[in-house]
């Protein structure tokens, strides 16, 4: 691409460009006439989030809430009166069968693919938050079992569908800063716990179904303040830490606008591990296989907690640039893009690229895109046939933060790590009896 590319070559450029990723197709015609009836899964928190933006669809008809906390499900309830409750997922998607046509989930990290599977298995479209799964191995199979249904399927990255990260996966496409070497993404954030096993506990709250929310995890005993409703993502058998939680959002860009795949190896910088939290700060280190937007291998790195944001040094940038606390940056053949978080990407050097101008993009609804795919109409731009993969490359990372300082050869063909045993026995859950899910 021209340096001197101005505003009017650009935009016509950009127009070609696809953002990436596999798109979902819809489960079946549907009456356009009729409601889809969606089934929640988890309604607090980002739950309720989510309820409040697919029921703004004037297509659509909540017909089923579940949550395994009382007051919680009582509140949703209240908005949503002509609603089923529900407390178990299981019984929700048996109970309402083809009275619901669609299922959302909503829930902590290592639930996603419970219920996701659960749904899919009854053959319904899932709109599933993000990270897509707990596990890697769990990614591959909703991946596999979408694409073999036909199912209309969304990763709640809704930062996805904002200007800014469309607008810089286009610019980046259209060779704007030339093929990408390298990529550096961080958050400030820390949803690590780097303290010892807890030794004291409290009563379970009467509101609260304890056995369901621990669900295929190993069951421990409840403490206020550290699982339900509160730092359930900073738990290795809950959440997924820094990098699984705003990992997601910060990867997918880079991810989607190089059309990356799979890592070919991925290594950890972090606290030796201690068998109950996520590390409080981490720099994890991929290597990527080369795409048409990138060198002939791409390095990506991520940095959280007090390692983030990273040294600006060497970047490309302007001499004092103070990075945000949370972001990526794209470091091409002929120039750096710095994209903090779903805020307005930078080319560097300025001058270099004071006419690129950005493109014209229409506003788009991530919800409401689900909504549209399920009854027929057009597709969703994060399905699981995207999610899935970049789920994976994400979970390798939360997998190497157990082996600090060793690098995991990676095979995803076979999904397996081919150097270190060890760390295969982390990419699959065995679920807890009572709660195995086919598939999974």
């Amino acid at each position: 691409m021209s340096h001197s590319m101005d505003r009017r070559q650009f935009l016509k450029a950009s127009t070609a460009i696809a953002v990436g990723s596999t798109l979902s197709s819809p489960l079946r015609a549907f009456d356009a006439n009729a409601k889809l009836r969606t089934a929640h899964v988890g309604v607090g928190g980002m739950g309720g989030a989510d309820l409040k933006s697919i029921s703004s669809h004037a297509g659509v008809e909540v017909a089923a809430l579940c949550d395994v906390d009382a007051g919680i499900l009582k509140s949703a309830a209240a908005t949503f009166p002509n609603a089923r409750t529900f407390r178990d997922y299981r019984e929700m998607i048996a109970t309402m069968g083809d009275t619901i046509d669609a299922v959302v989930v909503s829930t902590p990290d290592h639930t996603h693919a419970p219920a996701a599977m659960t749904a899919m298995n009854h053959g319904k479209p899932v709109y599933c938050q993000k990270p897509l799964t707990h596990e890697v191995f769990e990614s591959r199979q909703l991946r596999l079992v979408a694409a073999e249904k036909g199912l209309a399927t969304q990763m709640g990255i809704q930062a996805s569908a904002g200007l800014a990260y469309r607008q810089a996966t286009q610019m980046i496409q259209s060779g704007v800063i030339g093929k990408v070497s390298r990529v550096l993404a961080w958050s400030f954030k820390n949803w690590g716990y780097d303290g010892p096993a807890f030794t004291s506990f409290d009563p379970v709250p009467d509101n609260l179904e304890w056995n369901l929310w621990i669900g295929t995890a190993d069951m421990r005993k409840y403490k206020k303040g550290v699982y339900h409703q509160g730092a359930w993502r900073k738990q290795i058998d809950f959440g997924t830490g820094t990098l699984g939680d705003m990992g997601v959002h910060i990867f997918d860009t880079p991810y989607r606008a190089l059309a990356l795949t799979s890592p070919t190896w991925c290594q950890t910088t972090c606290r030796p591990p201690t068998g109950v939290g996520h590390p409080e700060q981490n720099i994890v280190e991929y290597e990527f296989p080369g795409t048409k937007y990138t060198t002939d291998t791409m390095r990506w790195t991520w940095y959280d907690g007090a390692y983030a944001p990273p040294s600006a040094e060497g970047l490309g940038l302007p001499d004092g640039l103070k990075l945000p606390n949370q972001g990526s940056l794209f470091v091409g053949e002929e120039g750096t893009m710095l994209l903090p978080h779903a805020s307005t990407p930078q080319l560097f050097p300025e001058e270099k690229f004071k006419d690129a101008g950005y493109p014209d993009l229409e506003p788009r609804d991530h919800y409401h895109q689900w909504v549209d795919a399920c009854i027929g109409e057009g597709q969703t731009s994060s399905p699981f046939a995207y999610a899935g993969p970049l789920t994976e490359a994400l979970l390798l990372g939360v997998v190497a933060n157990r082996f600090p300082g060793k690098k995991l050869m990676w095979d995803a063909d076979s999904l397996r790590v081919t150097n270190l045993p060890e760390a295969n026995a982390l990419l699959k859950r065995t679920p807890r009896d009572g709660f195995q899910v086919a598939g999974l």
